[in-house]
């Protein structure tokens, strides 16, 4: 590996997922988390199970024994400017949050390259897209103005695709990925940024793990660069597809179901999505096509985390939905579907305020 980087993870969930990658390949990564998490990684390590290609059930990584060191703590004194990177890997809900909202500006106004790991895409990155009035798009954030310190010269975003959860059975320091798929970022402004997620990249791509048998194992989950800022939107159609269609109007179903239940209603509302961001200026190649994603969902059999969030009585959770309608209203575009599922979502939301309050 070539220089080792600083890495400061906000989130320890998708966070400890990456995070562990990264302390793999040799880096040091810092993840900004509630103190009963802090305390366990701090303690036992941040674990991550997942499947491998051609081996019998799940290698365990716990981050105490990995060639890069792996702390954890809250928001109190944390310095941005200390690292080489930011990953945002939080809920966007939680931006809003006492520390949060502080450290976040904080990173912002240190002008230290940030990379989004959120389903919901910063509204700063939006700013890199041609041709987004990103003002009319406010609505769909439960706090669009804690964006307002951060420069879209320093945001990227990176499409978390890999499917994980946190087993209800485990402590809290453990993360089980369901599926491995790859983290895919777009390049940052500044070729000097991009510089550091090509390294990473390499160093996550080299690296072999010993799970304890003496043999070498290329891990899944790889973290790939690409220069089209474009290509981690092509998660939007997947979460409007699959993890927001788990919401009914009583109750929620699991992705498998979502998607599998209605093919061809999944397949329509997948491909406009699709079309929508090719209208944005995405090359249709870059997007994954509707085939891939309905196979992948076959081994999802259970409820998205935003549909969960809503059963478990959420009054915020991330509004791709509601972000997804807001950007095709600017291009004179409109799904049925679409409207269905926000209009579903909305309902869930204002019960639980109405029970919170």
């Amino acid at each position: 590996m070539g220089k080792k980087y600083k890495v400061l993870i906000m989130g320890a969930s998708y966070g400890s997922l990456l995070g562990t990658k990264l302390a793999l390949a040799g880096h040091d990564v810092h993840l900004i988390c509630l103190p009963a998490e802090a305390d366990l990684i701090n303690s036992e390590g941040a674990v991550v199970r997942l499947p491998v290609k051609g081996r019998e059930g799940l290698v365990e990584i716990n981050s105490k024994k990995l060639p890069g060191k792996m702390t954890a703590g809250g928001t109190q004194g944390v310095k941005p400017g200390d690292y080489d990177l930011v990953a945002l890997a939080m809920q966007e809900p939680q931006y809003r949050s006492a520390g949060v909202r502080e450290l976040l500006d904080a990173v912002g106004r240190a002008q230290v390259p940030c990379m989004s790991i959120m389903n919901m895409p910063p509204l700063t990155y939006l700013k890199r897209i041609p041709g987004l009035n990103t003002d009319a798009l406010k609505d769909a954030y439960t706090d669009a103005s804690v964006w307002d310190s951060c420069d879209p010269k320093f945001m990227t975003l990176c499409s978390p695709d890999p499917q994980a959860f946190r087993p209800p059975e485990e402590k809290v320091n453990v993360l089980q990925v369901r599926l491995p798929t790859n983290f895919k970022a777009a390049r940052f402004e500044s070729d000097a940024h991009t510089a550091i997620l090509r390294q990473l990249e390499a160093d996550i791509e080299a690296v072999r793990f010993d799970p304890g048998d003496g043999s070498k194992l290329e891990l899944p989950v790889k973290l790939k660069v690409h220069d089209s800022v474009y290509v981690p939107l092509a998660k939007w159609a997947m979460l409007v597809a699959g993890n927001y269609r788990c919401v009914l109007k009583d109750t929620v179903r699991p992705i498998k179901e979502a998607v599998h239940s209605d093919l061809e209603a999944s397949r329509a509302a997948y491909n406009w999505v699709v079309q929508l961001c090719v209208s944005l200026g995405a090359d249709a190649k870059d997007m994954v096509p509707f085939e891939k994603y309905a196979n992948a969902a076959l081994s999802l059999g259970s409820p998205s985390s935003a549909a969960r969030a809503l059963a478990a009585g959420a009054p915020n959770i991330e509004r791709v939905d509601r972000l997804v309608q807001a950007i095709a209203k600017q291009k004179g575009q409109r799904s049925e579907v679409v409207d269905q599922t926000v209009a579903l979502v909305d309902g869930w939301l204002e019960k639980n305020r109405k029970k919170a309050a």
